[in-house]
Formats: structure tokens, sequence, C-alpha cells
């Protein structure tokens, strides 16, 4: 029997039953024994008139089941096809068991059997089945049987005041291995389960805090200043069974609450708990009591019971029991669990659930009322009624996660109280009290102080008190729901002081009710576990959740999606120069991103990676015994090196060597074991003893290598043993062995001898992946690989260029579930996936056909919160999950690709670059060895140079190539030329799109009804300029409804951008620069927005709003008039205009500025003023200093006034940090 509630092997037998029927509401519960409804028997159907049938079973006592399994009815047309399981201790308070999205699929006849093995087990007496579909063409038919095994209880009952304490039987005791197990179940949310501390600092507590458990565990340190928890498990207050096991080895410790396990390594200088095991210490559990006062206690103590309590196998109850003397009882502990009865009803839709009760009249006038409640979401409506006299009315409602009491008077008058600051939308049950007694209205939160709203009469509730939420009908007027309906669990209801049966509710026998579950509390935490990626914080609404990726490098709504490059040849295909970069090796894989050098001045990339010694290093008195030793650290995790090195087509590291005066320096050849005295260890930690330019295991330098050395009796110069200075300096370039994570040098101890060493940078060119490829020419023709590993999500993205209008580029395929990605049409690729709610088809069109023989870019995308597609550089699709949907993707097939397991609908043609989860596939090898497909792709657009630049388009030709520029700013053959131009003061461009032009318009279609779609607005924006002037307007982009973007330098020169957004709000602006940028030099600008995800190449902005751009009107360069909505320091630098060059400006697919000169007639291109076209930006470009690029990197210093103001720092040309800065911003209505 398992402790945990995992599957319990031989506890699968079917049980004792008996069953309870719930008929309808107002005829009375009728128990009968079991037989009608246990499978092939007769089974049970409700009456056509109950509102909310269930069928329900009383197993006579509590049993572990591991399994459950349903009949329709017999010899009918009667089954049910999805239900829920709830299980209860009491048959009163209820708990939902979830099985991934908490519904069990039923039954589509009425004779097959269906069984469900419970991925864990509980232990219960009562069993409900709510029916949730049924056969259309009949109506609810049920047999069940339930699969078990009885077991074991030990029970103890904590009344808040009492705990027992365990005292050991060896004095001194240590251990290094402790194991505790126990079950708990409450209704607190604090408390102490269990404590024990030791004379050495050592202590260990279990407790319950904001019902989650927490553990603190030391082992003896002696400076910690602050208890610091492990926290784990969440809603443990609910009043039902859960199970915590603790696993300690030295200071490794595995917590594991129900089925979520968390593993740390505890603090302190110890690897044992000693003294808390000394015969004068006491384990305590249920409180911490106070030393030599029995009943008192340090902390709030347990109030609930415990269950199969075990310390290192003993079981604790079992000797309190017993009354063993090493068991101490304080207060009263009793062995028998009582049940207190807490009955909730949960109510389910934030539209159209409520709870109506008579208001019982007040022999004292006025009303009170008194309730519980708990809730994820920030808004809803929380009690609204009608008062006497009339007009007037009275509204409490959660508003921005505070309570808010608002009565309503005559007209639009109204009085208003608020209470507290701490936020109620927690999860965690608040008390409310509200009284209109004594001429005021009283409104009590928790323990808070009470809010008043003072009154001129007595005033008294009229008939009907709605809780929740309003009906939905006109009748009565006066209750309409202010924002949304609530969404939560409500318990202990009562008016006037006396309490509401939520039981009469349910039979029809008080009050009226709509969309309420009763007798449980549906709240679920959708935080556990975090589903949010890469350190993304995860927060939530009673429906979803939501991940916050600020910080983390990460974008999407699961932090999935990395927003840094793979590589510096990527960053290079994106028109980047030399600098510093954040890269991310394995994209949205469990690798975090790495700063590294790019260097792009070469016809190759180099990616270089510094570590922490890069000066040479004199070296004097070593000795084997005591060596000289350097460890050097990198700039990348040894795990980001390995995949840079596995990615890149070459790396390689200098060694420079000189000594002088050294005899054998590097290989002692006198040594009777040739012992090496000096070497260096590789990336992997192994003794290396070969040298710069010669092969790996060969103990040689490279001027043996080239038969240059000074002594040809020797294999290194060093070894010459000569009175001068040396020098063994070579290239160490075996790719398993880089980079060189250590260097000893054990022989300078000779007077006059010395070495001098420097390990330079590891360095590596080529990406790959970039250009791996296959050719398909067969349509049953295909790749395999393993099966996807895409449970919860998985991102998949390649090239593909063909001329066939359709074909699968891959799929996967499980038992029911199975995800594509395919050409469906010759313009529009398809993207479906089923994990069990259905098919879902993704689709995006293309305007032009994508079976023109170039290449085309696709990236599909699912995780657990929606969907997308991304082709070329047309709008993103995506699609939401629906909110209580299977999560899983269960595939068990290979993966094909370039076709599919039935060798029908095969793609002919080119894939390339095909990465998966952040790792990318190695198309060539595999296609060596399968018929039908090709290593690489013909073409003079598919070779590993990059023959188009500045997202140049590379178009194959009959007898060569040519670069499509269309969506580059750049011009040329190759769209590497600046398209720079000159302006004055009076100068501008602007470009007017052909309508009112929305930043994402696409549509797709789906087949699941029950999931939303949308587009995702994106933009992008890159430019450089050279200025001297300030203040100066650079770019803005404004729309139909008065929202613009602006790029300003202000007065002190600093470059400001500023978002306006929502017309009820102040613009956001941040200034990344307190140093002036109008100094003469070139600057390049670039920015990108994805969703609420801002990133900036400079800095980084987070905005107070979500909104859209939508109906872009226009963008414009340099000076700005008669624009209505700029804010004052915005129009001022629009009035000023722009002196200087500009060059190369880029918005999304739009290049206005050589838009402007290659169309001067256009009506799209407008030019005011002088427009002079001009190469400045190259010549600016050249005398400049290199520019240092620090790819995408948070911002610091953030500050905030009456606008937004985003601090920040942009470096002048000398440092110019690309800084990438990704945050939530807002969404234009």
């Amino acid at each position: 029997m398992s402790s945990f509630g995992h599957y319990v092997p031989f506890c699968d037998w079917p049980l004792q039953l008996i069953h309870v029927l719930h008929a309808k509401f107002q005829s009375p519960v009728v128990k009968t024994v079991a037989p009608s409804g246990r499978l092939r028997s007769g089974g049970w159907t409700p009456l056509l008139t109950d509102r909310e049938p269930w069928f329900q079973l009383d197993l006579r006592d509590r049993m572990e089941v591991t399994a459950v399994a349903t009949q329709g009815r017999y010899d009918s047309s009667d089954w049910v096809s999805s239900y829920l399981l709830l299980y209860s201790d009491t048959g009163r308070a209820w708990k939902q068991y979830r099985h991934e999205d908490g519904r069990f699929a039923g039954n589509v006849n009425s004779e097959a059997v269906v069984q469900h093995k419970l991925s864990h087990s509980v232990r219960t007496r009562f069993l409900r089945f709510i029916p949730l579909d049924w056969n259309p063409s009949g109506w609810l038919g049920l047999r069940v049987e339930v699969y078990g095994c009885s077991y074991k209880s030990y029970v103890a009952d904590f009344d808040g005041r009492s705990s027992l304490l365990y005292r050991f039987n060896q004095k001194s005791m240590s251990t290094v291995k402790d194991v505790i197990s126990l079950r708990f179940k409450s209704r607190q949310a604090e408390g102490v389960l269990l404590h024990g501390e030791g004379q050495r600092g050592d202590y260990i507590t279990l407790e319950l805090h904001r019902a989650k458990l927490a553990l603190y565990l030391n082992l003896g340190e002696k400076f910690s200043s602050s208890r610091v928890a492990v926290t784990l498990g969440s809603l443990l207050d609910d009043q039902h069974w859960h199970s915590v096991l603790i696993e300690r080895f030295n200071r490794q410790v595995n917590l594991t609450v129900d089925s979520h396990t968390q593993h740390f390594r505890t603090k302190g200088e110890g690897d044992s708990l000693e003294n808390i095991m000394d015969c004068n210490f006491f384990l305590s559990f249920g409180g911490i009591p106070l030393p030599g006062k029995p009943g008192t206690f340090l902390r709030k103590n347990f109030h609930g019971c415990i269950e199969n309590l075990y310390y290192n196998g003993i079981n604790i109850i079992d000797l309190a029991k017993r009354r063993k003397p090493q068991i101490y009882s304080v207060g009263n502990v009793t062995f028998s669990c009582s049940e207190p009865q807490l009955v909730a009803c949960t109510f389910l839709s934030s539209s159209s659930s409520f709870l109506s009760l008579p208001a019982a009249a007040s022999a004292m006038g006025g009303f009170s009322v008194r309730f519980q409640f708990r809730t994820w979401n920030p808004d809803g409506l929380l009690l609204s009624t009608r008062l006497n006299p009339e007009p007037q009315r009275l509204e409490l409602q959660i508003s921005n996660s505070r309570l808010r009491l608002t009565l309503h008077t005559s007209g639009q008058q109204k009085s208003e109280v608020s209470t507290g600051e701490a936020a109620v939308n927690d999860g965690l049950w608040h008390s409310v009290s509200l009284d209109t007694r004594n001429l005021q209205i009283t409104l009590t939160l928790d323990n808070e102080p009470a809010s008043t709203i003072e009154l001129g009469e007595q005033l008294d509730a009229e008939d009907i008190i709605y809780f929740g939420g309003c009906p939905s009908s006109a009748v009565p007027s006066y209750c309409k729901n202010p924002t949304l309906a609530f969404q939560g669990c409500m318990r202990l209801i009562s008016i006037n002081s006396q309490p509401m049966s939520l039981s009469h509710v349910q039979q029809g026998m008080l009050g009226n009710y709509n969309e309420l579950q009763f007798d449980t509390c549906g709240i679920h935490d959708r935080c556990l576990p975090n589903l949010c990626e890469h350190g993304g914080q995860c927060s939530q609404s009673w429906s979803s959740f939501y991940c916050d990726c600020s910080g983390t490098g990460y974008s999407g709504a699961t932090c999935h999606n990395s927003i840094y490059e793979p590589s510096c040849e990527a960053y290079k295909l994106t028109g980047s120069s030399s600098g510093y970069y954040s890269i991310d090796p394995d994209g949205s894989g469990p690798l975090g991103p790495a700063q590294v050098y790019c260097n792009m001045t070469e016809e190759r990339v180099w990616t270089v990676v510094t570590h922490n010694s890069t000066a040479p290093v004199r070296v004097r008195g070593s000795s084997p015994q005591k060596p000289h030793v350097m460890k050097f650290n990198y700039s990348a995790s040894a795990e980001q090196l390995r995949a840079v090195i596995t990615g890149s087509e070459q790396c390689q590291q200098e060694v420079v060597y000189s000594c002088r005066n050294r005899p054998h320096s590097h290989i002692d050849t006198a040594s009777t074991y040739g012992t090496p005295l000096s070497w260096w260890l590789d990336g992997g930690g192994e003794r290396r003893t070969y040298w710069g330019g010669f092969l790996p295991g060969v103990q040689q330098c490279s001027c043996s290598l080239e038969e240059n050395c000074m002594d040809m009796n020797y294999f290194c110069n060093c070894d010459s043993d000569a009175n001068k200075w040396a020098n063994d300096t070579g290239v160490l370039a075996y790719k398993d062995h880089l980079p060189v994570s250590q260097i000893v040098i054990g022989d300078t101890n000779r007077t006059g001898s010395e070495a001098v060493y420097q390990i330079g940078p590891l360095r590596c060119y080529g990406d790959k992946s970039i250009w791996n490829a296959a050719s398909f020419y067969q349509e049953s023709s295909y790749l395999h690989f393993p099966t996807l590993q895409a449970e919860l999500g998985s991102d998949i993205s390649f090239y593909f260029k063909t001329s066939v209008p359709s074909g699968v580029f891959l799929e996967n395929l499980g038992l029911k579930d199975f995800i594509r990605v395919e050409l469906s049409s010759p313009s529009v690729v398809t993207f479906s996936f089923d994990v069990g709610n259905g098919p879902v088809v993704l689709a995006v069109k293309s305007h032009v056909p994508l079976n023109d023989r170039q290449w085309h870019y696709v990236r599909a995308e699912r995780n657990v919160k929606e969907a997308s597609l991304q082709v070329d550089q047309l709008p993103l699709r995506f699609l939401e999950a629906p909110a209580d949907g299977h999560l899983r993707l269960r595939l068990n097939s290979q993966l094909f690709v370039g076709g599919t397991a039935s060798r029908q609908r095969g793609f002919l043609g080119c894939i390339r670059t095909l990465t998966i989860n952040g790792v990318t596939f190695d198309l060539e090898e595999r296609a060596k060895v399968t018929p039908g497909v090709s290593s690489g792709c013909p073409g003079y657009c598919s070779g590993s140079s990059s023959l188009c630049h500045n997202r140049g388009r590379c178009i194959e030709k009959s007898s060569g190539y040519v670069c499509d520029c269309t969506q580059s700013a750049y011009g040329g053959p190759a769209c590497k030329e600046e398209v720079s131009v000159s302006f004055d003061r009076e100068s501008s461009v602007t470009y007017t799109f052909q309508e009112p032009f929305s930043v994402m318009q696409n549509r797709s279609s789906q087949a699941s009804s029950v999931s939303r779609e949308s587009s995702r607005f994106r933009e992008d924006m890159a430019f450089s300029f050279l200025t001297s002037q300030s203040p100066a307007m650079l770019l803005t982009v404004s729309t139909f409804s008065q929202q613009y973007i602006a790029v300003i330098l202000a007065r002190n020169g600093s470059l400001q951008i500023w978002y306006r957004l929502q017309m009820d709000r102040n613009s956001d602006v941040f200034s990344p620069s307190l140093s002036s940028l109008a100094d003469g030099r070139l600057h390049r600008i670039r920015m990108h927005r994805e969703g609420k995800d801002v990133y900036v190449q400079v800095s980084s902005v987070c905005l107070s709003s979500d909104a859209e751009l939508i109906s872009i009107k226009s963008l414009t360069l340099g000076k700005v008039t008669g624009v209505d909505g700029f804010d004052e320091e915005v129009r001022q630098a629009g009035s000023r205009g722009f002196v200087g060059c500009l060059s190369s400006v880029q918005f999304n697919h739009v290049a206005p500025l050589k838009a402007a000169l290659l169309n001067r007639g256009s009506s799209l291109v407008s030019v005011r003023g002088q427009l002079v076209e001009s190469n400045c930006g190259v010549l600016a470009d050249s005398k400049t200093s290199e520019t240092v690029d620090r790819g995408k990197e948070p911002l610091r210093n953030a500050s905030q006034s009456n606008s937004a103001v985003i601090g920040g720092e942009f470096a002048d040309s000398e440092l110019l940090n690309y800084l990438c800065l990704m945050c939530s911003l807002p969404t234009f209505p």
C-alpha cells in the first residue's frame, strides 16, 4: 500500500458497495444495497425531472480506491459519456478528483465497460458520480464498479491546544538519514505540524502557513539571521486528507506533498541532525510547546487530524495510543477524527451564477449578513440587495482585488467604502461581516478594523438578498452585475444571525440559485505545478493562469520562447554588426542565455567566449608537490559552452606558453613513469597533456608537428632546458576537449626558472544547424526520429522550398492524439493537433504561392495555454486552449519528417534547419542512409554563405540568384548598402498606409468550438541616426484613434521613446540614456513588440497598458506639426524637426526612407522640405569606433513619475550597448 496515493499493486479488488440514489431534490434520499447499480446488473437512471442528478456510493468504511469502471444501463439507450468523480469521508464535504482536465471519459454504448485506473489512489468512504454528458438519443444510465482495498489507519485529533512529544531513546544520537511521513486534514490555514531543535542550532519545523506547507530545516548554520522555508502545496485547509513525505540524506532533502515533490539542499555546516535526538529533547507534533509550560505554545498550533504518522519507521500515534513512556501528551489528543460539517457551495460562472436567499426579519431593525468566501478572481459581485426605504440598494463586490461596499441612494448618488490593503483574491478563506444597525453600515473583513458608512435613517433589507451575482432576467431590475459575477466558494452564510442551510437550497426548500455546485469548494490552484517555464512567475484567475516572463529572457504564454538568437551567425543574418550579444544556444530548451562577443568583421562569424584570466600569468616556485593551478571561469556555464561548441562548425583556443630555464617542463622524460609535470583539464575535467597545434593523446607541442623545435631531441621548445626564453604557442582545435577549464604547472622551483602562459578565449565559427538540410524526391520517403517529447508543449521551426502544391512536413501519432504540420495547398500552411479536446487546426494563408521553389519559414508552437503558427513574415496566428481541457499530448509512434506513417501525402522538396524544443535535428546524417532522401539541397540559396543580408531574400534563378530587398531597409545587389538621407529642420518623410492598417489581421479556423482564436499583434522597428541637434524628432507612428509611438531626442540629447496607448492614461516614456546622443556619431536602434512583450536593443521598457496598435495611419520621419493628442514634450520635439542623417529605417515590412527615394511620385509617400540622398550613414559608421552590442539584457534602475518613465543607460558609440528588455506592454483598444 502506498503512503502517497500512487497506484498500489494488488489493491484492485471490487469493493462492497452501498449506493445512494439521488432521484430528485424534493424526495428523500433513498439508500439501498448496491446490486442495481453495479456492473452487469440492471443499472441506475434518474427521473427526467431531476435538476442535477448524481449517483453516490457508500463503501461502508474508508477504503483505498485505485480504479473505477462504468457501463450504461442494461439493454437500453441510456449511458453517461463523461462525468466528474467526487469523494468524501463524511458524505457532506466533497472534493473533486482531478483527472487531468477533471472529466472522466464515460461510455459510448450501454454494454462496454470503461475502466479508469486512478493516477493517484484516494482513501475515502463515499464516492459521487456526477454525469456531465450522456447519449443525446437516450437518457442517463449508469452501472459502476469501484476497485481497491482496505488499509490500516492510525489517527490522532488535535484541537488547537494539544500536541504529542516524542522523546528519543538514545542519548546524543545523530542521524544522517531521516524519513518522516504523515497525512493530515484541517480547516485552518495556519498551524505547526511538527517541530524539533537541538543545542547547536539544528532545527526542523513543518507548518501550515497560508494553506501551504512550509518546511524549515537547518543542520547547524551558525550565522543565519533569517529562517527560509521551502514551500509546497496549496489550498491545504480544505478539510480533506493530504500526504506529506520528508526524506533527508545528509543535506539533500526531498519534500513531497500529495503528488508534488521539491528537491533542495539544506543550510548548515553538518550532515546530520544532532542534539535534536538528545534524550533531553523532543520532536513535537501538533505545536511548539514552551519549555516548562504545558499547554502554552510559541506559535499557532495545528487544529485538525493527523493519520499514519511515522518517524524513521516508528509509528508515533500507535505509541501514543498505547501510552508508551517515550510519548508525552500535551492537552487533549484523541484518537478518532472529528468531522466538522463546514459545507460550501461553488459559484461556477462569472456571468450567470447567483444564490438568492430570503432576508429574515430582524427584531432589532436593520439587518446583518455574515459569510466566508475564497476566490482567485480580482473582480466579482458578492452581495446585492434592495433596501427599505426605496430606491436605495447595497452592493458588496470585489474590485481590483479589494472589497468595496457601495450604497446607492436616489439618482446617481452613492457612498462607498473599501477595506484593507491586502488582496482578497489569494485563494484563502476570508470572513465578511455586514451590519446596518445603529444608523451606520459597518463592513468588517477578517480581523481588520471595520469600515463604516454613516446613515441618516435606519435601513432594512427587502425580501431577497442576492449572493455571488444577479439573475440574467430583467427582474429584479435593481440587481445588475457591476462587472462580473462572483466565481469562487462561499460557506457559513447567515442572515440576521440565522444560519442559511445550503442543503435546503439544494433541495429546493430555500431560496433559488443558478450555476452552483453544492457540498464542495471547487477551487483549484492552476499554478501548482507551475507550468510557466524558465523561472516565469505564475498568477491565476478562477479559470486560467498567467505567466510573468519579466527578467527571464523568455517570452510567450508560458515563457517558452527565447528572446535571443541562438548564435552569432543568426544575429548576422538579422543585420547586426560586431558586438557583445546574449545568445541562447538551445533556444527554448533548459539552458539560459550566455553572453558572448560576436566578431563579424571577417567572412566567418566568430563567437568569442571569454574567461576570468585573459592576461599573461607568470609562474615561479611551483613544484610537483605544490603546483601552480589556475581555474578558468567562462562567461557561460559548462552546459552552455558544450551547446555552443556542439552547434559550431569549428572551435579553437590559443595557448601561449613561454618558459626559461625550466627542465622537462611538459614531459618528465627522466621520470620512470613519464609523468607530465604540466597539463590542462578539458571541458569535462579530463587531464590532457598535448599542447597547442598537436593531435589529442600525443604529449607534444606544435613545434614537433612543424619540425622546428629549438632542440630536435625534444618535442617541445620548453623541454630544451635552455637558459633563455623559449616559446610553445599553438591552437587547441579538437572540439570534444574544449574549452580549457584548468591549467597545472608543476616545475618552476629552480633558481632562474619561470614560465608565462596565456590561455585565449574560446573561439567558434559557423552554425551547423542553419544549413542542415535534406531533399525529399519520392512521395513515399521520409526521415524518422524518436517520438516527439511534447506532452505539455513544443515548438517546431524549419525552412522549406518546393514546387508541389501540398505535402506533409512532419507528423507524430499517438493512440488518438497527433501533431502535424503540412502544406495543405499551394498558399496555405496548416498546423493541426489533438490532445483529447478534438482536432484543432491553425492555418496561415499567403497572398503569394509558397510552392515557388524559394525558401519559406515555418514556426508552430503548442503549449497548455495556446497554439500558434508563423509563416515567413506573415501575421502570427494563435489560438487559445480551453481553460479546463486536456493538457497532455500523448504520442507513441516515431516522428516522421517529410512524410507520414501511411507513406501518403509525402513532401517533395527541401527542408532545412529543423529545430524542435531547441534541439536541431541532423537531417543530413539521417538522409545518408534513407532511400528517396538525399543530404543537402541543390540551389544557390542553399549554401552556408549569406548571399543576401539585412532581411534580403535569396531568389533562385535558372543561372544564378538575385537578392530581393523589398522587405529590407537596405539596397544594392546583396541588400548591404545603407539607404541614407540628410534632413534639415523643415524636412520630413511621411509614409501613409493604404488603408487603416491592423498590425495583425489574419484569421484561421479550427474544429474545437471551445477554444478562442486570435491574432497577436507585433511591431518591428529599426533605424540609424546621426545628429548634433537636440531636441529632435526622429520618428513617429500614429493611428486613426490618436495613439502614437514617438522616438525623440530630449533637450539634453538623451533618447526618449514615448507610447500613448490609451487615452485615459498617461503616456509611457522611457529614457535609456542620460548622456547625449546628439554627438555627431552614428547610433543604431532596434525595437520589437510581440503581444504584451517589448524588446528594445539599447534598453528595455515596461508599459502601463497592453493595448493593441489597431488602424495605423502613418509613419513620419523628421518634423511633425499640427497633430493632436501628442504630449507637450513630443510636440516640441516635433516642431523642431530633425537635422542630420537618418539611415536604413524599417517598420514591420515597410522601409519608408527607401520608399521615399525610389517612389517619389507615390501617393503613399509625402516629402516636405529638402531631402537629399546621402551616404552619411556609411561615412559616419566608418569613422566611429567599433560598436559593442550586448544583446538583450534587463534594464536596471527603473522609475516612474506622472508618466511611466523607465530608466536605463544607453552608452555612446564607444560603448553602444544593444541591451534588450522584455516587459508587459499594453494593447491598443
